[in-house]
Order: structure tokens, then sequence, then C-alpha cells
């Protein structure tokens, strides 16, 4: 009997294109075109469905299953023989066909790609009376974004990954089912509307931006809304897993979500002849990093752990933290070392991967039993990450994800030296939050500081209705020096202590910023 191949058959064009731009709103959801509105990013061929006409005519065609769709790669995800695949082509609308099998492929050759045990992704949890997610917030600075009300409000992230059983009950999640903060989701390996279900992976993801419970472990974005895909099949691995993960980015996209965090990787099948090779590792090759760039494209952060195959023999990052504009974490522990773990870049066209770094050894999640406990992975580094760099957008939303993604890098501590497993290593985001803070210009009225130049203190005329604001004093490198709160009967601050240069000074009121650049004399 004829082996099923898993292929993609890839269309020429999407007649019904016109008709659908004319129609925005059958393509994506309001909150999703008031992103592209925001970020100018236009409507294109990538956003209209793939024909439904073609769909059907493959659904029909004897010995061939139609498993998966992408409109952004006007492609389906078929399974059947060789033979019936190749018949395929003789379709007029039919533009292209390539196996998983790269062997099978018009030019394809078999790279006679190595066999590697894929790494278990099981969570290995080490349970403990009382802990707090203290360190890995802390390391990234991630709580003083929260200092200052930014901890995810208005923003949505989804969560593509194995499963999230007992979301839905355990205390851990008890704050963000009563505030109504999970949106919905869908699993997509069984095709059915109940995502509380699968591999606790998920939900561990999830926790560790999700999670609370007062005083003893809270989440990197806890105040955010989710959205819960389940693309991964926890007991097989295969090609189909990658063209699901498309589907539910799509999805998210259409929805309008903000950030998508993703802690899989592909490389090694449980058919060896769909096993990928360094070679592959391009950011263009793999059917999902080519949907992850079109993601990102589309203006959301999209986010992937980097893989945990640092010290097996395939010791690089998978897909799709290989693409160009995925940022990509890598592990360190509670001191910020590297984890032996963590994969190693760079790409094959020698790109930096991973792109930076957060605390995914000794890192607090909610295991599956609904308890506190430490685990390593950059299955969770990743999104510890992806909720302090949520938080941040929160506070800058008018920044696009091109502007956040390369702040995020450039203030890393490794970013003038990066490393193959390190990356730019540690973001620093109370750096970039501050940066960004003074680039705000959003004029306020009436908010003078004088003199200026000043000696030994400055003066302060309030706006109306304003009785007090938050004083921020920076140096020129953008280093906090001092805060203070100052009120309309005492509107002054010493700064007798302070060197002889430039500062800037913020003042906050209202959920309004002011920075005014000062010069001590």
């Amino acid at each position: 009997m004829a082996q099923v191949e898993d292929a993609w058959v890839f269309f020429k064009d999407k007649p019904s294109q016109t008709s659908f731009i004319a129609s925005p709103l059958t393509m994506l959801s309001q909150r999703a075109l008031e992103r592209r509105m925001r970020y100018s990013i236009a409507l294109d061929f990538k956003d209209v469905p793939a024909e439904a006409a073609y769909i059907s005519q493959i659904k029909n065609t004897s010995g061939i299953t139609v498993k998966a769709k992408s409109k952004w790669l006007n492609a389906l995800h078929i399974q059947g023989t060789q033979t019936d695949i190749n018949k395929i082509l003789n379709l007029n609308f039919v533009s292209k066909i390539e196996f998983a099998n790269k062997s099978l492929n018009a030019s394809g050759k078999n790279r006679n790609a190595k066999k590697v045990d894929k790494k278990s992704n099981k969570l290995n949890a080490t349970n403990f009376n009382y802990g707090n997610a203290a360190n890995q917030i802390q390391m990234l600075k991630g709580n003083v974004l929260h200092q200052n009300n930014f901890s995810g409000q208005g923003m949505q992230i989804a969560i593509i990954d194995a499963g999230f059983p007992n979301v839905d009950n355990f205390a851990a999640f008890k704050r963000i089912r009563d505030n109504n903060q999970i949106l919905g989701g869908y699993d997509f390996v069984n095709r059915s509307e109940n995502f509380y279900t699968g591999s606790s992976h998920g939900m561990s993801v999830l926790s560790t931006i999700a999670g609370y419970l007062d005083n003893q472990f809270i989440g990197t974005a806890p105040d955010a809304k989710f959205y819960l895909f389940i693309t991964e099949d926890a007991v097989n691995e295969t090609p189909l897993e990658e063209s699901l993960w498309v589907e539910a980015a799509e999805k998210a996209d259409s929805l309008g979500v903000d950030v998508i965090n993703t802690s899989l990787g592909y490389t090694t099948f449980d058919n060896p002849n769909y096993n990928y090779v360094y070679a592959d590792m391009d950011g263009k090759t793999t059917f999902i990093s080519r949907g992850a760039e079109i993601a990102f494209s589309r203006g959301m952060i999209v986010i992937n752990s980097a893989g945990n195959e640092g010290n097996v023999s395939w010791h690089y990052i998978s897909a799709p933290a290989d693409a160009a504009s995925v940022l990509s974490i890598g592990a360190v522990n509670a001191t910020g070392v590297i984890a032996n773990f963590s994969s190693y870049g760079p790409t094959t066209d020698n790109r930096v991967k991973p792109d930076v770094c957060a605390q995914g050894a000794g890192v607090y999640i909610v295991n599956a039993s609904g308890n506190i406990a430490t685990s390593n992975g950059t299955s969770f580094s990743s999104p510890v990450l992806t909720g302090v760099i949520t938080c941040l957008w929160q506070a800058f939303p008018n920044k696009t994800n091109v502007e956040i993604v390369q702040m995020v890098k450039e203030s890393a501590h490794l970013y003038a030296n990066p490393t193959a497993q390190e990356g730019y290593g540690i973001p620093n985001f109370e750096t970039v939050f501050n940066l960004l803070s003074m680039e705000e210009t959003e004029e306020i009225l009436e908010v003078v500081a004088y003199p200026n130049p000043a000696i030994t203190e400055l003066k302060f005329k309030f706006p109306n209705m304003v009785t007090a604001m938050e004083l921020v004093v920076f140096d020129i490198l953008g280093k906090r020096l001092s805060t203070e709160n100052i009120t309309k009967l005492n509107p002054t601050t010493d700064i007798s202590n302070l060197a002889q240069g430039v500062y800037f000074v913020q003042l906050k009121f209202d959920h309004k910023i002011k920075m005014i650049k000062i010069i001590k004399n």
C-alpha cells in the first residue's frame, strides 16, 4: 500500500480579492482593522481568504484529505499518496506543491537528515511550599512597568500551545476568570471549541503571564486578556502542527490580538523523512516560519522560545524561532547565567538568534497539579518576557512592533557583543521605558519649570485642576536619579545635590506625562 504523505498545495491567485478588500469586516474584526490603521498597515492580498471554490475542488479530489488552510500563504495542508497529490498539479489554479518529505519535491534531494531524539517537553516540576515570581520579573525590570500601572490592561495575548487543562478551575487563574480576561480559544488539533484540554504545558506557560496568587505568585502581565489556541498534538510530532499554528496565528490577527507567544519548536518528526536539517533554519524554509513572518507584518509582536536542545546533538534553535521578525527567547538561571539546555544560534544565514534571554532555569510556574513549582525550559522564558513586552507596549501603544522589538534588543546587556547562545542577552525594560518616556511629545498646558537653568531648586507651575504630580529626575542617559511627589502647596524640588549638566524631569498626573529638559548650573 502506498505511503500517505503530507504536502502543501499553493494556489496561483484569489479571484475574490477585490470584493473582500472592499468589505474589510468580512476578513478582520474592528479591533484588527484599528490596529492596521494605527500602524499604517494596508490591507493586501494576504488578508483575503483562500478561494472557497479552489478548496472545494481539492476536497473533492479522490484520495486527498484537506487538514488545514492558510490565507496568508494561499495554501492547503493535504494528505494523500504521492501519486494522488501530484495529480493536483494538473489543476489550472494550482501554482506548486511542496511535500513535507523534501526528497519528493521536483527540486528536492534527500539530505539524509539524521534522526535526532526530540527532547521531552515534560515539566519535571519540583513542588515547594511557598515561592514567588519576583526574580523572573525583576531581572527584566518588569516591576518598573507594573509600578507605573502598566500590567497589560487593554492588551490581548494569544497563547499558541499544546493545551490548557484546568485553566477553568485552578486557583491561580481565578482572577483572570473572574475579570473575564479569557476571551476565547480553540483546539485546532481536534477541531473543538473545548480548549481546556490537552497537555498541561500551555497552562503552565500561561501561568507565567497570567497567574495570580496574592503574595505567592504573580505573572508578568496579570491584567492582559487572552486567547488560548491548541495547535500542538502532544502525542504526535507532524508537519500538520506547523499548518495548524499558522491557522491559529491568522485567527489571532483577525481578532485583533497584539502579541503572540509560542513555546513550541519544530526540527524533527515522527516520520524521519520530514526532519529538518540545520540548513533549513534560515527563517524562510519552514511553513511555520514563513507564517510567523507574515504574522509580524500584520502588526503583531511574535515571541517564541528558542528551544531546549543546547546540550544535545542538535543544539540549534528550531522553527519558527529562526524567523527574522520573531523575537526568540533563550533561558538563563536566577542569577542571569545562560542555561546549558538553551538552544544556540545563529541561523544558517548568520543572523543573531536567540534574540534575548529571560529566566527559564529554576523559573516559577503553576504545574499540572495546580501548585507553584520550579521548572526549566525556554518554554517559560518566552512567556515571562512576553508579559513584560506586552506591558511596555501598553505604555507606548503608538510605537510599532518593529520599534518595540528593536528597543528591547538594544537594551540587552550583550547588545554590542552578542553570543551564539545568549544572543543580545537580558533586556532592561526600565531603560526602554525611561527612554520612551522621554520621547513622549504630548504637550500638557501650563506645566512650567523655573528657573531654568537652575542652581539649587526648581519650582513648578501646576495646570488647573491638578493638585499633585509625581516627579522623576533622569540623567542624560536615561538613568532614574530620584522620584518624589510634589503638590500645588509645595511645588518645588531640591536639585542642589545634582552635578552641573543637562537632566530630564518627568511629571506624571491624570495618566499624562510631561518631559522637561533642565540645565543645572
